[in-house]
């Protein structure tokens, strides 16, 4: 769990949202919580096991910095985010 921060990517692994990416938006000592600004916005963020994710590897810095500094994130960052990390996701994969 020590390398899942705030703003790091991550695939879920197991139950309904198996597949799906998230971006990080708290950890806790137990848990983390995800948002993908669509279907989980950042009000309502999912909490989750971190034994069910997968680090990326990514992190994203500005949208990490802005809920750090406790500044307004708006969920069409995080989804336009991840949208982008998923398209060079599958360019590498086709390449």
């Amino acid at each position: 769990m020590n390398s899942i921060q705030i703003g790091s990517v991550v695939l879920s692994t197991q139950g309904r949202d198996k597949g799906m990416y998230f971006v990080v938006t708290g950890v806790d000592d137990k848990a983390v919580y995800l948002v993908d600004g669509g279907m989980r916005k950042l009000a309502s963020p999912k909490k989750k096991n971190p034994k069910h994710l997968s680090d990326s590897g990514v992190k994203l810095d500005a949208i990490a910095a802005k809920i750090i500094d406790g500044k307004k994130v708006f969920d069409s960052e995080v989804k336009s985010a991840l949208r982008q990390f998923v398209q060079n996701q599958q360019e590498k994969q086709n390449v």
